[in-house]
């Protein structure tokens, strides 16, 4: 076996074990036979919406306020995705709409 193959084998393998870590991890650290800790449902209640509001910031951080299209296309997709988040609270779904949202805008008006 070449070392390319080998190293191949030896990421594919690394990946796989540490997929398989983080997928039982939960269920060992966590058996049905024990209450969930109130810090970990604590954790499931806010960081959806910390993590969302993580990706808006980043996503902004270099929007371009004083050239080109002055930030528009990103307050657009931006309030498409605060009202579909408040009319459905899916969190996929707001990203997915804000991201096509923008991608259309970018690709065709904004172009």
């Amino acid at each position: 076996m070449t070392m390319t193959a080998l190293q191949a084998v030896l990421m594919i393998t690394a990946a796989a074990v540490g997929t398989m870590i983080t997928r039982f991890l939960p269920f060992l650290a966590f058996p049905e036979s024990k209450p969930i800790p109130k810090f970990i449902t604590y954790l499931g209640e806010v960081l959806p919406l910390a993590v969302m509001g993580m990706l808006v910031v980043y996503a902004l951080r270099n929007t371009p306020i004083t050239t080109g299209a002055h930030g528009v296309p990103e307050l657009i997709s931006l309030a498409a995705l605060a009202l579909v988040h408040i009319r459905w609270r899916n969190l996929l779904v707001s990203i997915a709409t804000g991201t096509v949202v923008y991608m259309v805008l970018i690709q065709t008006i904004f172009a």
